[in-house]
Parts: structure tokens; sequence; C-alpha cells
């Protein structure tokens, strides 16, 4: 008769596992820490510049919208159409600016990513054309929605942020929109004119360093959004001084083409928009992954 414990068919039973207890005093061991695999395919590397790298970017991006001057006019277009109805809106219903605001910051990412192209297939010798341009992005949607969706969260904390500012200087209520300019012309409100440039000068730098390269590198490699974000960060904190002349300038032409009823943006971005994929080529170098070592066979000759 065998016992509760001992197996069916007579067999001793297993032994139970051997336990130790630690010493008195002795350290516990340690488990190792984790140390993650490397990285594996193409690495970006930042690359050093010189101060004068953005006029540069800016010269063969005219080169690029001289070679192929009817595809530029046309995405020059599409820029003013978009400031024209920004400007209607403002002056009928600003109640609406910031939807239509978002409206435009969801579609000009998309139009960017179409002069990019043009100036990649030009650096590649291939001929570009504006039915390529403009389905570029659709190889890249997922990429390009999360990072739209980013800029768009963006976009609503700094509107949201700029409420808040005007209800701290404006107890009495939101002024209209005449009010609104006389407000930040007036030298009487240097106060809040400080307050609002430094937070809106702070959001600005934030939305520039996350997509000064991001969307070339996604057309380029088809990165996922969260990658190019950081990588522009790294360009942005790697060429402190460069980037900074780099978005003084694109801030000063955009002001520039602003003037004439906003006809220079028809040349002007489109532009920026050539010279920006020349500002990615110029700042982030890829290296290659080395080759893992072949294994020994084992064989003796």
């Amino acid at each position: 008769m065998t016992s509760p414990t001992s197996p069916a068919d007579g067999s001793a039973p297993p032994a139970a596992p051997f336990k130790t207890e630690p010493l008195q005093g002795e350290l516990p061991v340690m488990e190792a820490p984790y140390v993650p695999p490397p990285p594996t395919g193409p690495q970006a590397m930042m690359q050093a510049v010189g101060a004068g790298a953005p006029f540069g970017w800016l010269a063969a991006g005219w080169r690029d919208l001289k070679a192929h001057p009817g595809i530029g006019l046309f995405y020059g277009l599409c820029f003013w159409f978009m400031l024209i109805t920004l400007g209607a809106v403002f002056r009928a219903r600003p109640e609406y600016t910031l939807t239509i605001a978002s409206g435009c910051l969801l579609v000009g990412p998309f139009l960017a990513m179409g002069l990019y192209e043009v100036s990649r297939r030009r650096e590649q010798g291939l001929r570009p054309e504006l039915g390529t341009s403009l389905t570029c992005w659709d190889a890249h949607i997922r990429s390009m929605g999360m990072l739209v969706l980013v800029l768009m969260v963006l976009e609503l904390l700094w509107g949201r942020t700029s409420l808040v500012v005007f209800a701290v200087f404006f107890n009495t209520g939101m002024p209209s929109t005449t009010g609104v300019l006389k407000a930040v012309f007036n030298p009487d409100n240097w106060e809040f004119v400080a307050v609002y440039l430094a937070v809106g000068g702070m959001f600005a730098a934030l939305v520039f360093s996350t997509v000064v390269v991001s969307i070339p590198m996604i057309l380029d490699r088809d990165t996922d959004a969260i990658s190019a974000a950081i990588t522009s960060i790294r360009v942005m904190f790697s060429n402190p001084g460069v980037m900074l002349l780099w978005g003084l300038l694109i801030t000063a032409l955009t002001a520039l083409a602003l003037l004439p009823w906003g006809l220079g943006l028809i040349v002007v971005g489109p532009l920026i928009g050539h010279a920006s994929w020349h500002a990615y080529r110029g700042t982030v170098r890829w290296q290659e992954a080395a080759p893992e070592p072949a294994e020994p066979s084992g064989r003796i000759n």
C-alpha cells in the first residue's frame, strides 16, 4: 500500500528542492544591471555645421525652385490661399481662427513634404513630378499622422496658454479683435506684450525644434514620428547657434513675404520648403551599422 504522497507507480517521490538560507551578515547577491542590446540599422549622426550654413541651404533651395518653377508656383499658391483664408476668418469671425489655424497646421506638413520630395528626387538625379510630390506622403501616413497630432496638441496648449495670459492682464473680459491689436501695439501694455511674446517664443521654439528636420527624415528614412522628433531636437541642441539663426531667417523671410497682401509667400514658401530639405541633409548624417562578425564554423583544416 502506497502512501498518499508517493506516485502511483510506486517510485520514490521527487526530492524537495534544496534551499539555502543566507548566512547571517552576508550581503544579498545583486542581479546584473540590464544592458540594452546594441542598436541595429543605420544610426543618425549629428553633424556640426558652420555659422554660414543656413545661407547655403537657402541658396540650394533657390536652385531647386528655379529648376522647377511650376511645381514651386503650385505650392506657393496653396500657402498663399491658406494665408488669405486665415486672414479673412480672423477679420470676420475671430472665434473660428484657431479652428482654421488647426486645419492649416494639418495640411501644411503634407504640402511641405511635397517640396522635400522634389528636392530629394533632384538630389538622386531623378526628374521631379507634381503628381509624385502630391502623393509622396501616402507611404508615411502613420508617422505623419502622429507628428501632426503632436503639433496640434502643442498648438492647443499654445492657444490655451495665450488665453490665460489675456485673462490675467484683461480681467474685465476678453478684448475684441480690434482690442487685441490695440493691446499688442500699445506701449502702455509693455508688461502684457513681454509676457505674451515670452510665452509665444517658448512654444514657437518647441514646435520649431520638433519639426526642423523631422518631416524630411520621415520622407527619407520612413522612421516613426517619435524617433524623427527626437532626432530633430538633437539637431537643435547640437547646433544651437546655427539653428537659432535658421529660425530667425525663416521668421524674417516669412514676415517680409506677408507685407504686400501676402503675395511674397508664393515664392518664399517653396523656397523655405526646399531649403529645409537641405538643412536636414546638412545636419544629419546616416551611419550604416557595422556587419556582425561571422561565427566560427568549428572546422579544422
